[in-house]
């Protein structure tokens, strides 16, 4: 064999173990993909069925779903707009694809890293990524991500929130990340994850300023979600500030800064998602690779259970 074949076909099978690896972790094994029956109308929950985007009716969300053929790593929509993140090619090759209520591609963006997080505002103007650039793991030392923001009205695109002046810091900390986006009503303004000096702290941002302000007095929350009614944020909490004891899904009260610790115990690594006032919605992945969609009461009462099984990345729709 030439040195030349050989080099090749080496190439090949890494980024074959690559990419298998990969699928792995997104939970996409087509073998066990769920069967798509029409969900009719009504409300409905938009998920992840082994990668595929589908819709479950949001009042049986355990019974039929409808599966396309559309494959994503993350996804959130709102108000028919579609935030995509999915790999676009070998090792660290992303992209965010924006798609419209019948999967129409509007526009993509090319990224690099691994997809973590993404959201879209109530009126679906505004879309948002976190992407792993280094590292696999917010318990992790060292880990790096990559934070970008979309208006899908204007076009103005922000690739990373390190391009924003951090308010009370005339320079911005060399080891600044941002991750775990959440919007406004307003569609401007956001909250989302700042971590320095070894702390994690809630951020107020301001897209049309390009300025962040770290909100000093809500340490230890990670990737926010604000409720419909815009007045709390469901977060998960890092234990005893470590997050190499894992995570507890909380509520914070934006007026009063209550903190309530929700009725699930087990550590969650998500960025929650309200499915409507009174209920937080998060996935979990089992023992045999595949993810669950659990939900728990916003109140800390009740106990959890699975909303939607073998999903992830849950969205509330019409």
């Amino acid at each position: 064999m030439n040195k030349r074949l050989l080099i090749t076909l080496t190439a090949a099978v890494l980024l074959g173990g690559v990419a298998v690896g990969y699928t792995a972790l997104s939970g996409a094994t087509p073998e066990n993909a769920a069967q798509s029956v029409p969900t009719g109308a009504g409300p409905r929950l938009m998920v992840l069925s082994n990668g595929k985007l589908s819709t479950v009716s949001r009042t049986d969300p355990a019974g039929s779903r409808e599966v396309t053929e559309q494959r994503c790593d993350r996804v959130y929509s709102a108000a028919g707009t579609i935030s995509c993140l999915r790999p676009a090619g070998a090792l660290k090759a992303s992209e965010l694809a924006v798609l419209d209520s019948d999967l129409e591609e509007l526009r993509t963006v090319p990224l690099t890293g691994f997809p973590n997080r993404t959201r879209v505002s109530a009126s679906g103007r505004m879309v948002a990524w976190t992407l792993f650039v280094d590292g696999h793991s917010y318990a992790a030392n060292g880990f790096s991500t990559s934070t970008g923001i979309l208006d899908t009205k204007t076009g103005a695109l922000v690739t990373s929130l390190e391009e924003f002046a951090v308010e009370g810091m005339p320079q911005r900390p060399v080891d600044t990340n941002y991750w775990g986006v959440t919007f406004t009503a307003d569609d401007n303004r956001f909250y989302a994850t700042m971590s320095t000096g070894g702390h994690r702290y809630l951020l107020e941002g301001d897209f049309a300023a390009r300025k962040v302000r770290p909100l000093t007095d809500a340490d230890n929350v990670e990737c926010p979600s604000l409720s419909p009614d815009g007045t709390r944020i469901a977060y998960k909490k890092a234990v005893d500030g470590d997050p190499q004891k894992g995570w507890r899904v909380s509520v914070l009260d934006l007026a009063t800064r209550r903190i309530t610790e929700l009725a699930e115990t087990r550590s969650i690594d998500d960025q929650p998602a309200w499915v409507d006032d009174r209920t937080v919605a998060y996935g979990i992945q089992r023992d045999d690779g595949l993810n669950d969609v659990w939900a728990v009461p916003a109140d800390g009462t009740g106990a959890p259970a699975v909303l939607v099984p073998e999903a992830s990345s849950p969205a509330p729709i019409s």
